[in-house]
């Protein structure tokens, strides 16, 4: 990712918005589903380029990332779920994309949503699931800026409130960040926590195994972007090392073990991508 770079839905880190909405719908069309979005589908067609969202549309090298999306979305469904039923009532999602979790996901009363990433992804998934009649089952809040700049002062301006416990989703983001910007922004998350509040964090510790990846580089050129270039080559501290310098209290989960606790049934390519990383949930202790 350029330092300087923007981007709307169809261009740059953008289109992985994209990619992983009609990933979502596929996962959605599944008699064994993991997940149900109803918006997936409409989101990823609403672009224009043609996105494939059903079955018969995908290149077969693709059902290993069908797999690995279905799973990392019921994993952080339930994170937030677990983070609601622990009292927790203010959720930011950075990097949001086309994510529909306020639209989809039961909300406890009261619960706050920030929504945070570029301003023309925002004002597109606005605008579709507007066009749908979707309305949100939480207080969303979208959060208009970039993660390079000064984010949190754009958080708080929107209402965010750094006194209350936060569920903190980065989801599909870390990877995509300059190696300065990632460790910006755990400090910021930290810097805006109180005890009681959450982490969680997709940790790809092998991407440049599964970029390099025939059929990765095949559904790559099947969708037209070159993934190897929106990835950030920089070396940086691991996630959760230095959340646990934070004084968080932090726990990793392999993809392939969530699988097998949730009884999905894996491809030998998509066990050699749940391979490539696991999932970090943390906590602020008092």
């Amino acid at each position: 990712m350029p330092a300087n770079e923007e981007w709307d839905i169809s261009s740059g880190v953008g289109i992985t918005a994209l990619m992983v909405a009609a990933t979502r719908a596929l996962e959605t069309e599944r008699a064994d589903r993991l997940i149900d979005d109803p918006y997936a589908a409409v989101l990823a067609r609403a672009a224009g380029p043609a996105v494939p969202t059903k079955a018969t549309d995908f290149a077969a090298a693709w059902q290993d990332t069908i797999d690995y999306i279905g799973l990392r979305s019921r994993l952080f469904d339930e994170w937030f779920e677990q983070s609601c039923a622990a009292g927790v009532r203010q959720g930011v999602i950075l990097a949001a994309g086309l994510d529909t979790r306020a639209f989809r996901l039961p909300w406890p009363p009261g619960f706050r949503l920030f929504e945070i990433d570029q301003p023309k992804v925002l004002a597109y998934k606005d605008e579709v699931l507007a066009d749908h009649g979707a309305r949100p089952g939480c207080d969303r809040h979208a959060v208009a800026v970039d993660l390079r700049d000064d984010w949190p002062r754009a958080l708080r301006e929107t209402g965010f409130d750094p006194s209350r416990p936060t569920s903190w989703l980065a989801e599909g983001l870390l990877p995509y960040l300059p190696a300065a910007v990632d460790m910006r922004l755990l400090e910021a998350v930290h810097e805006l926590s109180v005890p009681g509040s959450r982490v969680a964090i997709e940790n790809l510790t092998a991407k440049r195994t599964v970029l390099l990846d025939d059929d990765f580089s095949q559904g790559s050129e099947k969708w037209g972007v070159d993934l190897n270039a929106l990835f950030s080559p920089e070396a940086r501290p691991d996630p959760e090392d230095r959340l646990a310098g934070f004084g968080w209290r932090v726990r990793r989960e392999s993809i392939g073990d969530a699988s097998a606790r949730l009884g999905r049934e894996l491809t030998a390519a998509s066990r050699g991508l749940t391979r490539a990383g696991n999932l970090l949930t943390a906590e602020l202790p008092s």
